[in-house]
């Protein structure tokens, strides 16, 4: 057993490298310990190895996961399979202030559907924007299935930026997929519908509903990326219900590829006697894969051959079929995922209630449109191709077959089976499947690293499965979710980690290498961060100030360690509150929030950022206020009160009676303090100054707060002494507190810049 233990050790990232042979020996012996207390296997302290992110190591990949009904996004660390943040999308996120400042709430106002507001989503597949195929770490797009809607979310500091909302479609599960270029978004719709916004009996179904694809057009200019609305347009389709696209790559640029179910067109109605849509939509052996000429189409429509339809350009079917734009193939029924290879010479479609996977080859698509090679049209007109015209092959993988993902290694791909429970990898150049793997349970989607660029990059596999059963502690009859890493890069699948998801049922999810995210770490001074540009109400430390008038009150005001300016503010029953606050903080991660009591007002207030809260005040009374992030030693001082009067209040003549009087020996003591605290920040400045700390972009940010901080102190000191000359000794000795909690503050700082440096390996200046 010994031995093996420290076979496992040798295999633990290098944990035996350079250890003595004593020392290797009492580790074997504890961790043979750990290993019979917690009744772990030598394969389960292997895996552990493999996915542990020592304290302040940071993973290879960043996954994105659909937060499902809760309208988020998740962002997690692989291998570690850490939750690092969720980003609100289509709802509000009290943590992060979305929905609450008047600014991000202009964002959720952009998904408002026939002008009413809209708390909820179901979010479904995320997907990076690329360049030449490749995923650029720049912006994020994010569907909503039940309210049919595509966000933007901008990876510099992962807010969500814009929401469109599809001004044709009724639902749409099929989106987003993106152009190798990021020219275009694929939105496909799921249930028909009519494209009008009138009542159209179910009688007229096949006549007057109708499914397709919206391509957004998207757009980056000068580092500021957009959808653009006028630009986009959408490929109207029969009353199929479309779901999952994919666009072309490399031989097949240019095109995109959409799957379908239900082309039976069937009308459920149990309420009526009728069987089930279930029954009706899952009669025919295939249903059809839709194979779209995105350019031409674009084409058609710049040239004016579209219709417009609730002020959106839209290509009707007809035209489609009649330009060479849409045609159809089938495919194994019910099918869920339409995946392009990296070379973009295949696709591959699996069908829920087949056992095969098709591989289709775009050579063979290609030449039966040019020799014009159909087995007919559907009802429509739309040109069917024949199924062995367009396949290069099918193979049996399993019960269930739904989404394939990309492998490094040249035409090794990986497919989900629902009903199996199972992961297959195959060769799909060879038809040949090569291993299974058990995953727990009920396998929706699964992705790759990387896995829907041109280049792959392996290495771990993430299963995102629909049950969870009995994989971690029981919480009620609500499960959550349970996402399943995989190491992919031997010859055998491993499973190596389960992981609880607990938001929303996450359907799809990317992930891309960490070193192409370039996140900010603090906004310029002001910053409206939703709209990417200064907030005409920045407001400068010194330069704050309540403005009334009759009916508001607008307050410009800043937050820093540790007050909130202003302390006091003073309305009347009905007032307007118009509430600008600024975070003047300049160190990462110095975040301040803000909430009051009584009004549903919380704000976050990243470092720089500049948020606006608009409320009524319909009752008087008193209504404290705070900073919600604990940020300083003093974090629980960060407070201060709105005081509502009554309407035309008359004030009681007084002052406010100080809870405790100082003396001149208070200020004295409170001096000799600062005069030490002082000599600590001199040495902490005299140790970075003398290193080459510029050269640490982290420390640079700290030493500029620190300085601020300094200046701020330099205030309160002259404050302080101004008073003390009048002999004022109670404001003489409450401004020289302040100026040492400034001190302190730059202490605080300098000493994280000072840990930085000797932790980094600075060099002393000569």
């Amino acid at each position: 057993m010994r031995t093996q233990i420290n076979r496992v050790l040798t295999g633990i990232a290098g944990v035996c490298l350079g250890m003595s042979a004593a020392t290797a020996a009492t580790a074997a012996t504890e961790i043979e310990k750990v290993m019979k207390d917690r009744g772990l296997t030598e394969k389960n302290l292997l895996a552990a190895a493999q996915t542990y992110t020592p304290t302040g190591g940071r993973d290879e990949y960043i996954a994105f996961a659909s937060g499902g009904q809760s309208g988020h996004v998740i962002v997690y660390g692989i291998p570690s399979m850490r939750i690092l943040k969720y980003i609100g999308v289509f709802t509000p996120e009290p943590w992060q202030g979305y929905g609450f400042d008047e600014e991000s709430k202009a964002v959720l106002a952009q998904g408002n559907i026939h002008g009413k507001e809209i708390t909820y989503g179901d979010t479904h597949h995320p997907a990076f924007t690329e360049t030449k195929g490749e995923y650029d770490g720049q912006y994020l797009f994010i569907n909503d299935k039940a309210n049919p809607r595509i966000a933007l979310i901008d990876l510099k500091d992962f807010e969500t930026k814009q929401i469109v909302v599809n001004p044709v479609f009724k639902s749409s599960h099929g989106g987003a997929f993106v152009s190798p270029n990021s020219e275009y978004v694929i939105e496909a719709a799921q249930y028909p519908a009519p494209f009008t916004n009138e009542y159209v009996p179910l009688e007229q179904f096949n006549e007057k509903y109708r499914g397709g694809m919206t391509y957004w057009k998207f757009e980056r200019k000068d580092g500021h990326g957009r959808i653009n609305v006028e630009k986009s347009f959408t490929v109207q389709a029969p009353p199929y219900s479309q779901d999952l696209s994919d666009f072309g790559k490399n031989a097949s640029d240019g095109w995109s590829f959409t799957n379908s179910f239900c082309t039976e067109r069937y009308v459920g109605g149990i309420e009526k006697g009728r069987p089930p849509y279930e029954a009706g939509c899952s009669q025919k052996d295939t249903d059809f894969l839709h194979v779209v000429n995105w350019r031409k189409a674009e084409k058609l429509i710049r040239a004016g051959k579209g219709v417009r339809i609730n002020d959106h350009d839209v290509l009707t079917v007809e035209t489609a079929a009649k330009e060479g734009v849409l045609f159809l193939i089938p495919e194994p029924k019910s099918p869920h995922g339409v995946d392009v290879s990296p070379d973009g010479e295949s696709i591959i479609v699996s069908g829920k209630l087949d056992t095969h996977t098709s591989v289709y080859s775009f050579a063979k698509i290609q030449k039966a449109i040019k020799d014009k090679k159909f087995e007919g049209k559907d009802p429509y007109g739309i040109p069917i191709i024949k199924m062995q015209d367009a396949l290069a092959r099918q193979v049996e993988l399993g019960l269930g077959p739904l989404h394939t993902q990309y492998d490094a290694k040249e035409c090794i791909a990986y497919t989900s089976l629902y009903v199996d429970s199972m992961v297959g990898k195959w060769n799909y150049c060879e038809g040949k499947l090569l291993e299974k793997i058990s995953i727990h349970y009920n396998i929706g989607h699964l992705m790759t690293m990387e896995g829907d660029s041109v280049s792959p990059d392996g290495k771990y596999l993430v299963s995102l499965n629909k049950l969870a059963i009995d994989r971690f502690n029981p919480v009620g009859p609500l499960h959550p979710q349970n996402h399943q890493l995989i190491n992919i890069s031997g010859d055998k699948m491993e499973l190596m980690y389960d992981m609880a998801i607990p938001l929303g049922e996450p359907h799809y999810a990317v992930a891309i290498r960490a070193d192409k995210l370039k996140p900010v770490i603090r906004y310029k001074s002001g910053w409206n961060s939703r709209t990417d540009s200064r907030s005409k109400f920045k407001t400068r430390a010194g330069r704050e100030k309540t403005v009334r008038t009759p009916g508001k009150v607008e307050i410009f005001g800043t937050t820093i360690r540790s007050h909130i300016t202003p302390e006091t503010i003073e309305a009347e029953v009905g007032d307007e509150i118009v509430l600008h606050l600024t975070n003047l903080e300049r160190a990462q991660d110095e975040t301040h929030g803000f909430a009051i009591y009584g009004h549903n007002v919380n704000l976050s207030l990243e470092p720089g950022k500049t948020v606006t809260a608009r409320f009524i005040v319909e009752k008087e009374g008193v209504y404290p206020y705070y900073c919600t992030e604990f940020c300083s030693a003093l974090h629980l001082e960060m407070e201060g009160y709105l005081l509502v009067k009554p309407k035309g209040y008359k004030a009681v003549a007084g002052e406010i009676e100080e809870g405790t009087k100082y003396t001149q020996a208070d200020y004295d003591k409170q001096v000799k303090t600062n005069v030490a605290t002082q000599e600590v920040v001199d040495s902490v400045v005299a140790f970075i100054t003398s290193h080459n700390y510029k050269d640490f972009p982290e420390v640079v940010s700290l030493v500029e707060d620190a300085t601020d901080q300094l200046g701020f102190a330099t205030e309160a000191k002259t404050k302080s002494e101004k008073f003390a000359a009048d002999k004022d000794w109670q404001n003489a000795t409450l401004w020289a507190g302040q100026w040492w909690q400034y001190q302190v503050k730059t202490a605080d700082i300098g000493l994280r810049a000072k840990t930085f440096l000797e932790q980094n390996g600075a060099k002393k200046i000569k």
